[in-house]
Formats: structure tokens, sequence, C-alpha cells
């Protein structure tokens, strides 16, 4: 789960743009961006809507569940960024549990299926294992998964709306478990996919992989960013800049910042024992945002579509441990 960047929040809305149809797929996009309209804006002729969203999810008692789960405000979300041994180890466990429950969900995506099944599916999987969805009441968050559809970028609640042949949707999950959480998220293919669909969700997850193995002791964070951003542009896609990695352990989200784009000012070092999400976010269009009235769905400005991948790892002596991996 994406922390925002609040900085970057106001620079995410657009101002209105010109009612100018096009109708030929091939020609120059009204909106100026110099791309082909049909990779630009005519993804906004057949946007996600929102669908029905239906009760929260119970967790059974005997389950640990984090300082938010009653309340939805969490505790304090600063601790060291190195972790002791024993953070770690239960780190790894945790990290393999979300793993595992990201498969199993991923498995069901196909045509007809509601993102709420996914949900369902997700709790379940969580619980299954005797962990709590650390989505679930997260500042209200409504549900134990995101589910972020085409142009979704990220937060998407999961809702009624069937999944459709040649929708993309990332799935988001992260389970608390022996007192700490571990965060992982990929980009799924549903039925026939489009042929730039498909580019843009390869590069997305090359980009994870650069940008993991950017990781280095001693080196400044901004060094992820470089190698993602880097990426990103060789393959004329964008990089969302409002929503960033985070540190995580025992609380959710906490230090350090981790920006997918370059900026030399992210000056932190990486020192071994280090925990902290990568997962870049990257567009077909624009990389700006504007949310949903819901306050959690973000969606592209310009109507393009988005992919993400997302491990939570550790820095170790010569580099990552990715500790949401199956492997």
């Amino acid at each position: 789960m994406a922390a925002p960047r609040e900085q970057d929040q106001a620079a995410g809305i657009l101002a209105p743009v010109s009612s100018q149809t096009v109708t030929r797929a091939n020609d120059p996009c009204w909106c100026g961006s110099g791309r082909k309209y049909k990779r630009c804006h005519r993804a906004s002729t057949d946007r996600v809507r929102p669908g029905q969203i239906g009760p929260r999810r119970r967790v059974p008692e005997g389950i640990c569940q984090p300082d938010y789960a009653r309340t939805g405000n969490p505790g304090t979300e600063d601790e060291p960024m190195v972790k002791p041994p024993e953070v770690l180890a239960a780190m790894r466990r945790a990290g393999r549990a979300a793993a595992e429950v990201l498969q199993v969900v991923g498995a069901a995506v196909a045509p007809g299926v509601t993102t709420d099944e996914l949900d369902s599916l997700a709790h379940e999987e969580c619980i299954r294992r005797g962990g709590y969805p650390s989505p679930l009441n997260y500042m209200g968050y409504p549900k134990s998964l995101c589910t972020s559809v085409n142009e979704v970028i990220c937060h998407g609640i999961p809702d009624s709306r069937p999944l459709r042949d040649g929708d993309i949707v990332n799935l988001d999950v992260t389970i608390y478990l022996d007192g700490v959480h571990g965060d992982t998220n990929a980009t799924f293919y549903v039925g026939q996919v489009d042929e730039a669909s498909r580019h843009l969700v390869e590069v997305t997850r090359e980009c994870l992989e650069l940008g993991i193995a950017a990781v280095r002791p001693g080196r400044p964070l901004s060094d992820i960013g470089l190698a993602i951003e880097t990426h990103a542009s060789r393959n004329r896609l964008g990089v969302v800049r409002a929503f960033v990695g985070h540190g995580i352990g025992t609380a959710f989200h906490s230090r350090p910042t981790v920006l997918h784009y370059f900026d030399p000012s992210a000056t932190t070092l990486m020192v071994p024992g280090m925990t902290f999400t990568i997962e870049p976010m990257i567009t077909q269009g624009d990389w700006r945002h504007i949310t949903w009235d819901d306050g959690w769905t973000a969606v592209t400005a310009d109507g393009s579509r988005s992919a993400q991948f997302e491990h939570t790892l550790a820095v170790t002596e010569d580099g990552a441990e990715v500790l949401t991996s199956l492997a």
C-alpha cells in the first residue's frame, strides 16, 4: 500500500481540458501530449466507474491486530529504520505470507470476477495464515485488499464491478503477522490484453527489478529513483510522484520515504538492516493524478493506464534481501 507524499498532492489536479472529440486512434491526441490518441485520452472514454462497496469484513477473535484495527487511527508510525534480528526474522515470515496470499488471489483474476470477490479471498487467506489484512480500517480504509484497475494508480477499493476482458488489475496485499507487516503487490492481466498494456506492465516489473538492484549499503536512496525513472523514460512512460515507497516493520508506514523518481535531495544512506518497500507506479501517459470522492482511489489525470509492482526488502551487506518472495 503506497504512502502519499503530501507535498506533491497540489500537483495532482489538472485544469479542465478541451472537450474536442478525436475519433481516429492514430491521430495526435487533442491534449497536446504528442502521443497518439489511442495511447493517451482514448482510455478516458471507457474509464473505470465505482461500483457498490460491501460491508467491512470481520476478523475473528484471536488474530493479533494492529493498533488501528478498531479505531482506524494508527499510533506512532515512527520506528528505527534499522531493524534488530528478531524483527527481521518476523518480517521474513510476514513477507512470505503476503507473497503467498498475492499468489492465491492473483490466480483468481479472470473476466467476470468482481474485485469484491478478490477482497473476500485475500481476507480469508490472511486469516488462514493467522494474520490480519493490514489495509482493513487503516485510516478508515474499508476493505482488506487494494484493487486498482486500468487507470487507477493505487488504493482502489474493491467493489461490485466485474473485471472485463482486456483489463489490467493491481492487487496490493499487506498482512500483519507476528507483530510486523509484509507488503507486496503485482499487476495482472484479465483475459486478452492489448500490446500497449502488456508493454506497460512488463516495463513496470522491470522498473521494480532495477530499483531493487540499485540497493547498496552506503549509497543514497536517490539511486533507486534514478534507476526507475531512467528505465521508464527510455520507454516513454511516466512515473507517479505523489505516492512513494516507505519504511515498514512494526508500523505499516514509517521512515524512510522511497521516491520512484530521481531527486538529489533524497540523501538518506542505505544501511544494512534497513527495511522499506519499493513500489513504482508507471503510467502510459501523464503521471499526475486525481483522487475520487471516496478519498482513496487515485486515478491518472488523463485516463491512461497505470501499473505497479512492489516488494518489501531489507538492505544487506552487499545489496538487498527481498522479504516478499516465494523463492
